[in-house]
């Protein structure tokens, strides 16, 4: 396998850093991995190459607006901000690397994203799978977010975000925290126009221990999508399956994967 780190530019001042890992012979749709609220594409760790090696996929992993080395995003983030990563950047991200037959995989925001994109262009997405995926602001995520603020005040959390966002990782940590404790957000916050619209084969997952999210989320989901989306949980794990149980994580992607192949 070959890795490539790259940006792509988006124009109207939007560029996204990318990385490619890509297999000498290319064979169906790649895998492109959505990051959660605080992440980078190095914050992935191995599991994206892990990943195309145990599905034989090329698998793309990009930094949305605002992380990593991606250009700033706008702030204060505007109360449908997921919706607009997922209807208007990574629709013209596919489109700027020419790629119009995808799988997503996303984790935490990244997830919702994932969500909104398979029903904005649906015929642009052969599979959907989501780990820790969220619809609505339930109590639990409220308490998780609150819980992390007094992380941020108490330890390193600041430094080690620093390291992965540099200056931005203050505006970043406060742009996430500020914006989902707000009542207007969760009010606001409606998949269902996009979800109704999901025409793929949908692998919808959660940790039992999911400290961000009840099981609601999964079931509101798959009901939304309707009968080809499966509910998941993941035994042994919280917010991010793919760290605490890697081998169950990438077995399930892998036969998910396979199946839309057949």
């Amino acid at each position: 396998m070959q890795t490539l780190d790259f940006p792509v530019d988006l124009e109207d001042g939007v560029t996204l850093q990318v990385r490619h890992i890509k297999h000498a012979a290319e064979d169906g749709p790649a895998i492109v991995l959505l990051h959660e609220a605080l992440g980078t594409i190095a914050l992935w760790r191995t599991f994206p190459a892990r990943l195309a090696e145990a599905t034989g996929r090329d698998v793309l992993v990009y930094e949305r607006r605002g992380y990593g080395r991606s250009s700033p995003e706008p702030l204060p983030r505007p109360l449908d901000y997921l919706e607009q990563e997922g209807e208007v950047w990574l629709p013209r991200l596919l489109q700027a690397l020419g790629l119009k037959d995808v799988i997503l995989l996303g984790h935490s925001d990244g997830g919702s994203i994932a969500l909104v994109t398979a029903g904005a262009v649906p015929d642009q997405v052969s599979g959907l799978a989501t780990m820790a995926a969220h619809v609505t602001v339930d109590p639990l995520t409220l308490h998780g977010i609150r819980a992390m603020g007094e992380r941020y005040r108490t330890t390193d959390l600041g430094e080690r975000l620093a390291r992965h966002h540099g200056e931005r990782g203050r505006l970043l940590f406060d742009a996430w925290q500020e914006t989902w404790v707000k009542e207007a957000f969760r009010q606001a916050m409606n998949f269902q126009p996009w979800l109704s619209q999901v025409r793929c084969p949908a692998l919808i997952m959660q940790g039992e221990n999911d400290e961000y999210g009840l099981p609601q989320q999964v079931t509101d989901i798959v009901n939304a999508i309707g009968p080809h989306a499966s509910p998941v949980f993941i035994p042994d794990a919280g917010h991010f399956p793919h760290f605490e149980q890697p081998e169950r994580v990438l077995a399930l992607i892998s036969e998910f994967v396979d199946s839309i192949a057949r």
